[in-house]
């Protein structure tokens, strides 16, 4: 008897690690409100990343 298995489906995993990270109501409402203004296509995770990059770029700790 052979064994398969299944494929879970959902997106394949990139060379990247998962985080996860409480976020307070104000704050998911304020990336929100970014979200619908600089890009209505534009998911949390996204802009979260975004953010993060951009945070670190202005500190000198992410090289462009």
């Amino acid at each position: 008897m052979s064994e398969t298995v299944k494929n879970k489906g959902g997106r394949p995993a990139v060379n990247a690690t998962p985080v996860t990270v409480r976020i307070p109501p104000e704050l998911l409402r304020a990336l929100d409100r970014a979200r619908e203004r600089d890009a209505e296509d534009l998911t949390r995770p996204e802009a979260v990343r975004r953010a993060l990059a951009d945070w670190l770029r202005e500190r000198d700790y992410l090289k462009e």
